[in-house]
């Protein structure tokens, strides 16, 4: 895992294309515009990771391609929301559960947070499955507007220093 750099614009751009018809079968698609203004896109959440409001990491495959994006986005008090999506051609094999377990890492010795929240669909059993897996918990329903205007549940984590 990466932390998201000027340089992976490209290989980020390609993951998104070559998945967008499978994430959208699970979670809200991300519109023409997240693509056609991309580049934009990309320039503000590396200007948000430099200012220390969130942090994106990229996992990147031998060949440079993108297989999963794994970010943290900061909410004060020591609590970051966390968002992840991986490739079709590796879902299901562990890629996901694996990178958010070294996510959880990242964020309390990187970042010193404690707590971790996750918002997901409840038609997305396999996103319920990697945050289980991980020590979240369910702590209550989503609001639709917190997964892309569906019925979701909110899951957390306390973390140890």
């Amino acid at each position: 895992m990466q932390r998201l750099r000027a340089d992976h614009a490209t290989a980020v751009l390609a993951f998104e294309r070559a998945n967008r018809a499978y994430f959208a079968a699970t979670i809200s698609d991300r519109g023409d515009e997240f693509f056609e203004r991309f580049e934009e896109r990309h320039g503000a959440m590396l200007a948000a990771q430099e200012a220390g409001t969130d942090a994106y990491y990229v996992l990147v495959a031998e060949d440079d391609s993108i297989l999963g994006r794994f970010n943290l986005f900061f909410v004060g008090e020591g609590t970051a929301n966390v968002g992840y999506r991986v490739a079709r051609h590796v879902a299901g094999k562990g890629v996901a559960t694996a990178t958010v377990r070294d996510l959880c890492r990242l964020a309390a010795a990187d970042h010193g947070l404690h707590t971790l929240r996750a918002a997901t669909t409840l038609g997305n059993l396999a996103s319920q499955k990697v945050l289980s897996r991980n020590g979240f918990v369910q702590v209550g329903p989503a609001d639709p507007a917190d997964v892309g205007g569906k019925p979701g549940i909110w899951y957390e984590l306390g973390l140890k220093p």
